[in-house]
Parts: structure tokens; C-alpha cells; sequence
């Protein structure tokens, strides 16, 4: 595997490093609220403003049309630059999979109405695919939607909405014919205006302290045709592609930001007492084979991405490797999260500030084996899809 730069990639490097290094705002995000989605607003326009919003989308809907190469330069360099995660920004939704959905799948005219708002920050999407009661079943979504005219009629109930109610728009999977033969057939892929009469969104308090969860309940919600993404039935293959962006490359700048908060805490291990309450942390056996572990399982981390991404450059078609990379992740968040946790102590709460945000990240980390796919279904797509193991039945 050939690890070196082309010279137009180092080039790029430099000059995504230093558009970063003058524009990335300083001090706290809030993590919740009216100032939350104000400070991302303003940082989306900053990117667009300054020709570096959606860099991955083609160069005729507004974006960079970069190579995956550079994503990952982008996405490294935006990481070093402590810029705010992209997981983390109420335009995720937008920028990382409805946007590309409809740039794959979309009609022209939804392309040239929609595109341009996600990229001026102008609109938050959010995504309605959870449902209560299906678990991590996506095909087990049972809210109907009934073509009455030019119109589908919606009525029914979505959970885990992240943001619902900054969004001005939702990527929404319906069932339209629940008489097809399979559960993954007769789904629509839809887009749904959050300000649609008959549309009650109920924000559902987190540990954390913020609430950007949502239960969504639709009541004879009128969606015109029009903005049908796909066909009417097929929208089981669209979602598929919409989870396929969704995988993509911005995992790559938490991904950096785990290997700083594990460099910060083998700095914290020289300084904070040990179990004995007399030696530094780092002294400890135990805690030292912990910390050594998790920056070699980082470094692991990134090395299946680079190679994930290495292969869809040279046209491999992805398919459930993915799946291995994202659980991985989601778990490793966990395990540094405890590794702090276990350090600081109770002083955790007191190093809680706008810098470190121990407690948060702490607290969010548990939800990441759980949003996108349980750890559990996420090994039974690695065992089915990867190893070929026999299914459970």
C-alpha cells in the first residue's frame, strides 16, 4: 500500500490547512438549542462563503466535486484544526446524505430547489426513518402514506428524530403498499416539509442535557408528489444509498478527534494520581496498557478507513466491510469515554468547560452503539454479509 501524497494532494493539504487554521470559530459550541444551531449556521455560511461547503458534491450542484483522497486530506486537516465535528452539526443530515440522495436520485427539479439552500446553510433536514416499535428493523416501518391526487397522505410516527424541531425539511420513508410481497418492498423515500399542517413534533430529553431527539407524529400530513425521491415503491434502494452516504468519509474527523482526546489523556495520566493515590497514572500498570491499547486501536481505526477508502478509489464496489468500520468506531468512542471516566474521577466534573467537554462526550458516546444500528444488528451484518456465516434463525 503506497501511504504517500501526490504533489496536488500536499498542495491541497496546505491550502485547506490554511483556510482552516484563519476561519475555524473559536470558543464554545453550545450543544442544544436556538445558539447551537445559530453557531452552525454561521460556520455553514462561513464554508460556503469561503468555497468549501459540500466539498464533496459535484462541481454543478455548488460543491468541490474532490476526490476521495482528498475528502480524507479535507477531513483530516478539518480535524487538526479542532473545526466543529461534522457528526455533531444540525446540518449533518443535509450535507452527508439527503443532499447526495437527491443528487443520485432526485429529479432536476428537486436538485435545483433544494441543493442550493443545504449548501448556503440556509435549511436543517432531519431524518425520519426510526420508527417506535421497529427497533433497528428499518423494514419494519409501518407509517402509511396513501396517493390521494398529487398528494401522499401521511399518517403515522417516527422517533429518534435528531433536531426535528430546527428542520425545515425531512428525509421521510413511508409505506405505500403494505400489501407487497416483502416488507423491503412497497417503502417510498419522501421529502417532507416539518411545517406541513398535521405534523406534532415532541423533543425527548437526553442524559446529556440537550434534546435533539424527537418523536414526530404525522395526522393526514398532505406531501406533494413532486417530492417523491425515486419512484413510489422503491424507496427501500434509495434508502440504501442514503445509509451508503451516510458512511462515508466524514467519520474520518472523529476518528482524529479520538486520537487527540487519547493523546490528552496519556498527558492527564502524567499529572493525575493513581489508583495508590501516590504515583501518576501513568505508573499503573494497568491504566498504562489501557491508554497504549486504545492509541494502537485508534491507529487501527484510521488504517481500515484508509483502506476502505483506498479501495473505492481504485472502483471496488463497497459493500457490508463498512459495517465493521462503523461498529469499531462507535465502540471505540465508548471505551476512550471510560478510559476518562476512570482517570479523572469525580474531577471530571469539575474539568467540564467549553474546551473539554468530558461529561457531554461521556454521555453521548453511549448512544453511538445504538443511533445508525445496534452494535448487535451490526454484528449480524458482519457475520451474515462479511463472513458468511449462517443466518440466525
Amino acid at each position: 500500500m503506497n501511504l504517500d501524497f501526490t504533489p496536488d494532494e500536499s498542495a491541497f493539504r496546505a491550502e485547506a490547512r490554511a483556510w482552516l487554521q484563519d476561519n475555524v470559530p473559536r470558543g464554545g459550541r453550545a450543544t442544544d438549542g436556538e445558539h447551537m444551531l445559530e453557531f452552525d449556521r454561521e460556520w455553514q455560511q462561513r464554508q460556503y462563503a469561503g468555497g468549501w461547503a459540500g466539498v464533496s458534491w459535484p462541481v454543478e450542484y455548488g460543491g468541490r466535486g474532490l476526490s476521495l483522497i482528498q475528502q480524507l486530506i479535507w477531513y483530516e486537516e478539518y480535524a487538526r484544526a479542532d473545526a466543529p465535528l461534522p457528526v455533531a452539526s444540525a446540518y449533518f443530515v443535509a450535507l452527508s446524505h439527503a443532499g447526495p440522495t437527491v443528487i443520485a436520485r432526485g429529479s432536476e427539479w428537486q436538485k435545483s430547489f433544494f441543493l442550493p439552500k443545504i449548501l448556503t446553510g440556509e435549511t436543517v433536514w432531519c431524518q425520519g426513518f426510526s420508527e417506535p416499535g421497529a427497533g433497528s428493523d428499518l423494514a419494519g416501518l409501518r407509517t402509511r402514506a396513501v396517493v390521494d391526487g398529487d398528494h401522499l397522505v401521511v399518517n403515522g410516527s417516527k422517533i429518534w428524530t435528531s433536531r426535528a424541531q430546527h428542520a425545515k425539511y425531512q428525509e421521510l420513508l413511508v409505506r405505500t403498499d403494505p400489501d407487497a410481497g416483502s416488507k423491503h418492498s412497497g417503502i417510498t423515500w419522501v421529502i417532507g416539509d416539518m411545517t406541513l399542517p398535521g405534523i406534532d413534533i415532541r423533543p425527548i430529553p437526553c442524559m446529556h442535557g440537550a434534546s435533539h431527539f424527537c418523536q414526530v407524529f404525522y395526522d393526514n400530513v398532505r406531501i406533494p408528489l413532486e417530492h417523491v425521491v425515486g419512484e413510489i415503491g422503491d424507496g427501500w434502494n434509495v434508502a440504501m444509498a442514503t445509509l451508503g452516504f451516510e458512511r462515508g468519509t466524514a467519520s474520518l474527523a472523529e476518528q482524529i478527534m479520538m486520537s487527540r482526546v487519547v493523546e490528552r489523556l496519556i498527558e492527564l495520566a502524567h499529572t493525575e494520581l493513581g489508583p495508590d493515590g501516590v504515583r501518576p497514572a501513568i505508573q499503573d500498570d494497568e491504566i498504562a496498557t489501557r491508554l497504549a491499547t486504545l492509541r494502537a486501536e485508534v491507529a487501527a481505526l484510521k488504517a481500515m478507513s484508509y483502506t476502505s477508502i483506498s479501495r473505492a478509489q481504485r472502483n471496488f464496489v463497497p459493500g457490508s466491510e463498512g459495517t465493521i468500520i462503523g461498529c469499531y468506531n462507535s465502540e471505540m468512542l465508548q471505551r476512550i469515554f471510560r478510559m476518562a471516566a476512570d482517570l479523572l474521577g469525580p474531577e471530571m466534573l469539575d474539568r467540564d468547560s467549553s474546551d473539554e467537554n468530558w461529561v457531554y462526550e461521556y454521555h453521548r458516546s453511549i448512544m453511538t452503539t445504538i443511533g445508525g444500528g445496534t452494535s448487535e444488528i451490526r454484528r449480524n451484518i458482519i457475520g451474515e454479509r462479511v463472513l458468511g456465516l449462517p443466518r440466525d434463525r
